[in-house]
């Protein structure tokens, strides 16, 4: 559920433009490329990217848990990340990393480079580069690499890493990956990584390769290994980046990089925590521990039944009535530290710590209810944007933070197919699939993110099985009326190598929506799935407020 979590906060730092979100970064395992989860784009230098005394999430909250299963306490690996002006025969560590292209390592009729900077290297191992990219078959296509073990040379060993045909910040993150994974294989605890960069780029887009070959680094080296018994240390303690220059504006970089790595990490963990340990009590002390860490900017307020009753949110507690485990709605609120607020934003997540379908229970092949954990993805992303933007701290901007969360179970007192909800806004719901329950509680979150004056809203969530029909595993849709806001979101989306797409809010469609005793059903036919939800949605955000939701269920695992 973080693999979109990938919200990238990039712009919403920058005082040109006020938000943006961009789902980034997935929390998938089993490929490193998606493991990111959102983005805050800013800055640097050496600083550890667990900045503070931060621990990693520990679930401390006092219950009953099934299992007898606790997650162990680790900290995250402090590595540092500087940009250095250094000549490559000079660097001296454990893996010297030269990111290439696939023009980089075009050879003349001799079989040597054509590059002068991989001439000179080459020229400085006798050859060794150019005879083993040739009987590698290296190309310089991403995903290639090819590394040499040497001796009598400054760095232990050096290897070519392809990044394509071209570059933008997810060749450079994808870069970072490989060589923290090369990294790890080898035991490395000082690695430079090259970042090949074109002859006329920019002064800007210097700064930004760095970040990203950073954040790439950073999550590269993550293992979620709470809960095993056994498990390797990361020794990696230092990355210098080379070829993209230095001085402060890409030190200010690095460090935000740090930050975000720490957010991005936080996210992952929370989606990869399983049921029986993340309960919605224990999300929201989790909740609660980011605000206190960081109570000079952000503060904590969690609703209980009775206050969520008082509000009339009957739609997120016709969803958690269920549940053994009761319901606990987290807002968090960010303020900048100085200075006006010019813009007020919310973020709000999906926070199913699990769904078993209800009455329509997951059941069949191809139901994953075994993977029903992550559907709180959207409050992963949510949250580990919470703590990234807290440790940034920029200016001008007030953010809120919005989680209904709870569990989707089955029990006697529980909601049925046909029962009608009142959302807080007082439309009323025909439930006619209890399956369809993430829509519920996002409703009352959406009406109490309006309630707190903000100018523009993203909402994240797992939210249907139909966008990945639509969209695959690695892509996810994103629908709003307002074509400013899109286009800030698609334009961060780009800049932290995320993958979005902007799906029709296609008005037609709601007529499948209509019910004869209530407003509207929370579900309509099998055609147009994501959209219709997205309409959903949209029947619960005032119309003076813009708002962009992200359907995030492929990308999320």
């Amino acid at each position: 559920a973080v693999r979109l979590a990938c919200t990238n906060l990039t712009l919403l730092t920058s005082s040109s433009v006020p938000f943006s979100t961009c789902i980034s970064s997935s929390v998938r395992q089993r490929d490193p490329s998606f493991r990111r989860i959102w983005d805050l784009s800013l800055l640097v230098a050496v600083g550890p990217f667990d900045r503070g005394a931060t621990k990693r999430m520990a679930h401390s909250v006092a219950r009953a848990n099934l299992g007898l299963t606790e997650p162990t306490k680790l900290d995250l690996p402090k590595i540092s990340f500087a940009a250095k002006e250094i000549d490559l025969l000079e660097w001296k560590g454990d893996i010297l990393a030269v990111g290439v292209t696939e023009k980089d390592v075009a050879k003349d009729e001799n079989s040597k480079f054509k590059n002068s900077l991989l001439q000179k290297l080459d020229s400085k191992l006798g050859g060794l580069l150019s005879d083993a990219s040739a009987e590698e078959e290296f190309t310089g296509k991403a995903g290639q690499s090819t590394i040499l073990r040497l001796s009598g040379f400054g760095a232990k060993r050096v290897g070519l890493f392809g990044i394509g045909s071209s570059s933008s910040s997810l060749t450079y993150r994808n870069l970072g990956e490989a060589v923290a994974s090369a990294a790890k294989s080898s035991q490395g605890s000082h690695v430079a990584i090259f970042v090949p960069l074109s002859d006329d780029s920019s002064a800007e887009s210097k700064p930004s390769a760095a970040y990203s070959v950073a954040i790439g680094a950073g999550l590269g080296l993550f293992d979620d290994v709470r809960f095993k018994s056994e498990s390797k240390q990361v020794v990696l303690k230092s990355v210098d980046i080379l070829g993209a220059g230095n001085g402060p504006e890409i030190e200010k970089k690095l460090k935000h990089a740090g930050d975000v790595i720490s957010g991005i990490i936080f996210a992952k963990e929370l989606v990869n925590a399983p049921a029986n340990v993340l309960t919605p009590a224990v999300l929201a002390a989790e909740a609660t521990r980011i605000a206190s860490e960081n109570s000079d900017v952000l503060s904590a307020k969690i609703l209980d039944v009775e206050q969520c009753k008082e509000l009339k949110m009957g739609s997120y507690l016709g969803v958690a009535v269920a549940s053994a485990n009761p319901p606990h709605f987290i807002h968090l609120s960010y303020k900048p530290p100085t200075g006006d607020v010019k813009a007020k934003l919310a973020l709000v997540g999906k926070g199913l710590t699990f769904d078993s379908g209800g009455y329509n229970i997951k059941t069949g092949p191809g139901c994953s209810i075994e993977l029903m954990k992550i559907d709180m993805g959207g409050s992963a992303a949510v949250l580990g944007a919470a703590k990234a933007l807290a440790q940034v701290k920029p200016s001008g901007v007030e953010v809120h933070f919005i989680v209904a969360a709870c569990e989707n179970m089955i029990s006697g007192t529980g909601m049925r197919p046909g029962d009608i909800v009142t959302a807080s806004n007082g439309k009323t719901i025909e439930v006619n699939n209890t399956d369809a329950e993430g829509r519920l509680t996002l409703a009352d979150a959406l009406v109490y993110a309006c309630n707190q004056g903000v100018e523009k809203i993203v909402d994240l969530a797992t939210l249907t099985g139909a966008c990945v029909v639509a969209l695959g595993p690695s892509i996810a849709g994103i629908y709003s009326p307002s074509d400013e806001l899109a286009g800030e979101v698609l334009g961060a989306a780009e800049a932290s190598g995320e993958k979005l797409w902007r799906l029709p809010l296609e008005e037609s469609y709601w007529e499948t929506m209509k019910s004869s005793v209530a407003d509207m059903v929370n579900t309509g036919g099998r055609p147009g799935g994501s959209i219709t939800a997205a309409l959903f949605l949209k029947q619960f955000v005032n119309e003076n407020v813009e708002w962009l939701h992200v359907d995030m269920a492929g990308p999320v695992w």
